[in-house]
């Protein structure tokens, strides 16, 4: 506390006192709040025109107990004691208000003859020296401009702070974000993130994320029906608003839009007046993508940094809300795709089932007419009735095919695992199909391993395998051209394959026994090799769709090695041939059982 003294007979530079504290408060915008105690109307007067202009907020006061109670509730920068006002005691008064005036600037307007035993007096009732008018404005200058320092210290740190825990509050909702790909707990992170940094009245947010629309209202307080009718309006019409001239993305109402409610404090009601309280309004969209709209409710005005974290956050939910729409869309396609095949499976396995009873029949009646039992055949007769056997026998394969196929993708194909020698295999082959390779003119060459290692195998399967290769060679391979059969002992390192394979060699470790059946034929183009084992799939082109075939018979292979353990693959060049080679991994030990 500081004690001056100021004659009412220099007004003049009273004033200029005053405009110099003004200029510091103006530049470092201070509100100066002060207090004059006088109830002589000319000393009221000529201060209040100078506070006026000066534009300070002071009280004008002549009763001590109110002075008191203003003291002990508000911060003052300066009290004026009229040592003259009639009303009060002022000796008494400064005893009892001393402790509150630590940090003000207190001035007393004396008459001229003011004897110094009573200047003595008043000082010692308040201060243990006295100082001059100069004193006085140097000292209220640096007051002033000390205030305006910490006032700005403060102000920015609060601002720091506030600005740091929006920053958290906005890092932590966008790490929740990341967490799911389900649209209604992202909505449910964006209130709460909002609650956290923002700290709002109320929040009502339109969802579109759910099989219906919904309203989600976060009150800090209770709401009435009527209340929560208005806010249904009201960002109905906010939301429509968005897309004036335009098509609704979702058409809602008040009849179809559901509540949601949660309220922190349900002591409380909110009123009609929380319509006059601060808003912000946003929609949450993204391209093409709207999820809904938002708005949010604050007694307090919002800062310029309190719209951006809004904003921000808004526009953050939006792309985890993107991305799960599209795993929605990707996981539903992906069920109806899965019951599509499963659908398409039943249907194949009971027609195949259906068709396959009466083409036996078919086919016996064909070798009882053939065999004339049933009478003597002319050559058009044998000759129709041959033609119709082998295609009966195609038809049937082609059913087989389709069996086989449905059984391995259910998992209900039956495998009778035991130690068997490869070229066992390749010499049922080789007595099988010897009639179709001489038929066609082609030449089969036979080139086996000696001393080949045993492996655990279904035989009955790996005949079906090398069956489907060898008979696609004799397909495609021209007249008086070779089909070769070979069978040796390889490690995975001296595999070769062509780089479309190198992902299905990944994993591919030790020593193997390979069988390799190499044409001569039309070939196939490098980027159609992996395609060969589709189900259902043909190269394209002329040769290939004149030989025909289910286009089942590779995938049946894959399947099959695959259920050995062993890998499966193809080399070609068009117009010089195809080598389609299998590799099964060699039994290491007599107990060894292959995984189906």
């Amino acid at each position: 506390m500081e004690l001056y003294f100021i004659f009412p007979e220099k007004p003049f530079t009273f004033r200029n006192l005053f405009a110099k504290s003004f200029l510091i408060c103006y530049y470092n915008c201070i509100m100066v709040k002060g207090i004059l105690v006088s109830d002589r109307e000319n000393i009221v007067k000529v201060c209040q025109n100078i506070f006026d202009k000066l534009r300070y907020e002071t009280e004008v006061i002549t009763d001590e107990i109110l002075l008191a109670e203003r003291l002990d509730v508000n911060h003052y920068d300066f009290i004026i004691f009229d040592t003259l006002t009639p009303v009060m005691d002022f000796e008494s008064v400064v005893k009892k208000i001393k402790p509150a005036l630590d940090f003000t600037s207190l001035l007393l307007i004396v008459e001229k003859d003011f004897s110094n035993r009573n200047l003595t007096k008043f000082a010692n009732a308040l201060v243990d020296e006295t100082a001059s008018e100069e004193f006085f404005v140097d000292t209220l200058l640096m007051s002033l401009r000390t205030r305006s320092a910490l006032e700005k210290l403060v102000n920015t740190n609060k601002d720091l702070a506030d600005n740091n825990y929006r920053l958290n509050a906005l890092y932590t909702t966008s790490s929740r974000f990341a967490e799911t790909l389900d649209k209604e707990k992202l909505i449910d992170c964006m209130i709460e993130g909002v609650d956290k940094a923002l700290s709002y009245s109320l929040m009502m947010t339109l969802s579109f994320c759910g099989a219906e629309p919904v309203l989600i209202i976060n009150s800090l307080y209770e709401l009435s029906e009527e209340l929560v009718s208005l806010l249904k309006e009201r960002i109905i019409m906010q939301y429509k608003s968005l897309f004036e001239g335009k098509e609704l993305p979702y058409e809602v109402d008040e009849t179809n839009l559901k509540i949601r409610k949660t309220v922190k404090y349900s002591a409380t009601r909110f009123n009609f007046s929380l319509f006059e309280f601060d808003n912000m309004f946003v929609g949450l969209e993204s391209g093409e993508n709207f999820f809904g709209c938002a708005e949010i409710f604050k007694e307090t005005p919002f800062s310029t940094e309190n719209a951006t974290c809004f904003q921000t956050l808004a526009r953050q939910v939006t792309f985890p809300l993107k991305n799960a729409t599209l795993y929605q869309e990707i996981k539903t396609k992906n069920q109806k795709l899965a019951r599509l095949e499963r659908l398409k499976s039943e249907f194949i396995s009971i027609v195949s089932h259906e068709l396959r009873t009466p083409l036996t029949s078919i086919k016996n009646s064909l070798d009882i007419m053939l065999s004339g039992r049933c009478g003597e055949l002319t050559n058009a007769y044998n000759k129709f009735l041959t033609m119709a056997k082998r295609n009966s026998q195609r038809l049937s394969g082609i059913i087989n095919d389709l069996l086989d196929i449905s059984k391995i993708e259910a998992g209900k194909m039956d495998y009778h695992f035991e130690e068997i020698g490869i070229n066992t295999v390749v010499e049922y082959i080789k007595s099988t199909l010897s009639p179709l390779i001489k038929e066609k003119e082609i030449n089969l060459i036979i080139e086996e391993g000696e001393n080949l290692p045993k492996i655990h195998a279904d035989a009955q399967r790996l005949e079906q395998v090398l069956t489907n290769l060898v008979s696609n060679a004799v397909k495609f391979t021209p007249e008086g051209k070779n089909i070769t059969i070979r069978t040796e002992v390889l490690s995975s390192k001296e595999f070769t394959y062509p780089q479309s394979f190198a992902p299905v060699m990944e994993g591919v470790e030790g020593d193997y026994v390979v069988t390799s059946v190499i044409d001569e034929g039309i070939g196939i183009a490098g980027e159609n090799l992996l395609h060969i084992f589709d189900k259902f799939a043909q190269i394209e082109n002329s040769l290939s769709r004149n030989v025909g075939g289910s286009g089942l018979g590779l995938p049946i292979a894959r399947q099959l090695i695959e259920a050995h353990g062993g890998v499966i693959w193809c080399d070609s060049e068009l117009e010089k041939g195809s080598t389609f080679r299998f590799a099964i991994p060699i039994a290491k030990h007599p107990a060894q059982t292959a995984l189906v």
